[in-house]
């Protein structure tokens, strides 16, 4: 046991794998190349998601609030698409972006400066962005005959047998990559997780840091706002509601500590792939809705177990000096 909970990424690989194989044996075509990068790119959403919410799960917060930024961010670049469809599409996901930031910006002003837990902050900000989006909409919705062609098309090209969202997800994967191992801020962040008051003591602004996390976990909800609105066709308050537990669900079973410091891009990739094979596979075998969420309730709490049972090394003891003084 101990063993395996030393290389997580490498079980929730072979957890996937035999998963794939089983369903397999009774539906062949599942396990074809071509259905895997549909459901990939059926999950590149997610994917996104999940690695914005694990920068914020790394600093012993979390962002409760990320499908609610989605849906308002969503809302808003709609609207603006419907009343000025002549914006160019790329000026469209900036303001994606930007609005997404600021409204992840403000949960971490809140969390860095009032010093108001995350979980409480985000819990009412989730409301308060949901009730904007119905705000913003006047209680309507943006439909596909509202959307211009060139805001709905864009994710849905193909750039060499793959689609444009496939590609974004992977782009997203290679950017956390590299920011997480390679640049000061993904060492601070992992420095908050591992140990707030050691990070002090090496110069790190710990609620800098988290309010840093919590900008990039909104323009990564603001970012998706756009590509779940313009995949799916239609713009409303209802939009992925309740959605915040199906990234938080990704983040724990890839191995993303809550207690933070813990967890890696390949984790939350690997956690968001697992969910995203049962929401595909499950279904072709007629299995009902109620399993479904209960396959994904158990795997959840064994993803839980393993870590509370796990060695407590931290996969980036990068204070050990701080820690020692």
């Amino acid at each position: 046991m101990k063993a395996l909970l030393k290389y997580r990424e490498l079980f929730l690989i072979a957890a996937i794998a035999l998963m794939v194989a089983v369903i397999a044996i009774r539906f062949p075509g599942f396990a074809r190349p071509g259905n895997l990068l549909t459901v990939f790119n059926d999950t590149s959403i997610l994917i996104i998601l999940a690695l914005g919410q694990m920068v914020v799960i790394l600093t012993r917060s979390i962002d409760l609030s990320m499908a609610s930024n989605l849906a308002l961010t969503g809302m808003l670049v709609a609207l603006t698409n419907a009343a000025y469809p002549e914006i160019p599409v790329a000026a469209i996901i900036a303001m994606a972006i930007l609005l997404g930031a600021l409204l992840g910006a403000f949960n971490g002003l809140l969390v860095w400066k009032l010093g108001i837990p995350s979980i409480v902050v985000t819990l009412g900000t989730l409301t308060i962005f949901r009730g904007a989006t119905f705000v913003a909409a006047g209680g309507t919705w943006v439909n596909a005959d509202a959307m211009s062609a060139e805001f709905v098309a864009l994710q849905r090209a193909v750039f060499l047998g793959l689609s444009v969202l496939s590609w974004f997800a992977g782009l997203a994967i290679a950017v956390f990559t590299i920011v997480m191992t390679r640049t000061p801020l993904g060492r601070s962040i992992y420095a908050v997780g591992v140990n707030p008051a050691a990070a002090v003591y090496t110069g790190i602004d710990v609620g800098r840091t988290k309010f840093i996390a919590f900008c990039i976990s909104g323009a990564i909800a603001g970012f998706s706002g756009y590509l779940w609105v313009s995949r799916y066709v239609i713009a409303a308050t209802e939009v992925a509601n309740g959605y915040e537990l199906n990234i938080i669900a990704a983040c724990v079973i890839g191995g993303i500590s809550i207690a933070g410091g813990i967890g890696s891009v390949g984790g939350a990739v690997l956690g968001a792939l697992f969910l995203g094979i049962i929401g595909n596979a499950l279904p072709v075998i007629n299995i009902s809705p109620f399993w479904q969420m209960a396959i994904s309730g158990a795997a959840i709490l064994l993803a839980v177990i393993l870590n509370a049972r796990g060695e407590r090394k931290k996969g980036r003891i990068i204070l050990k000096r701080a820690e020692a003084a």
